[in-house]
């Protein structure tokens, strides 16, 4: 079975429906200039509703040690994502598994870039976009993903219910990462789009 992260959480009503809809994954952004970014104390509120079993997982870009060290205090999430320039040492530093976000774009060696997070659990590969960090709603040429696989994939990037059987055909990843494509609003969850994706995952996995 491919998992399903769904991201970008900013209410509990789409803390809900995505938990109902069968999501394996949520995550929340700890991320400043996203329109999706929450303050531990908004995260710590919503993972009140997440329920048993759908793993947390908090989004950084770049952050402090001390912004981590106060996210997982009070909103203690059960896997950290990493989308800036971290280095393995950093991400590894919190005692919480960790996945890598790569940009993938021409010229962008991925194996070469995977092999310099040996600890991560799993890397996410995304839309190279230096400004947006992640949720640019993009997706880019799957033709670049290799098929030498180091770590457990999870697809990023432009994904929605329309394409992402075809997605998950082409690169075979263990996971697919939704956020900007199951929503009405920057960060409003669509419960409809969320079933719809999670039915386009299972229609192939």
């Amino acid at each position: 079975m491919v998992r399903v992260k769904i991201c970008g959480l900013t209410q509990s009503a789409d803390v809900t429906a995505a938990c109902a809809a069968g999501a394996d994954a949520l995550g929340f952004v700890f991320y400043a200039p996203s329109p999706r970014a929450l303050s531990p104390a908004q995260a710590k509120a919503l993972l009140q509703t997440v329920a048993p079993f759908t793993i947390s997982v908090g989004l950084f870009v770049d952050p402090s040690e001390a912004e981590v060290e106060e996210t997982l205090r009070e909103a203690p999430v059960q896997l950290l994502q990493f989308h800036g320039d971290e280095e393995s040492q950093y991400c590894a530093s919190f005692g919480v598994p960790y996945v890598k976000s790569i940009g993938v774009k021409p010229g962008v060696d991925v194996v070469a870039t995977v092999n310099r997070y040996p600890d991560a659990a799993g890397v996410l590969l995304d839309q190279h976009d230096r400004v947006n960090w992640g949720g640019t709603g993009q997706a880019f040429d799957w033709a670049l993903v290799p098929g030498e696989r180091l770590k457990p994939t999870i697809l990023a990037g432009g994904l929605t219910p329309d394409n992402v059987a075809e997605a998950i055909r082409t690169v075979r990843p263990e996971a697919v990462d939704v956020s900007g494509g199951v929503e009405a609003s920057k960060g409003v969850k669509d419960a409809e789009k969320i079933k719809a994706f999670i039915r386009g995952v299972e229609s192939v996995s």
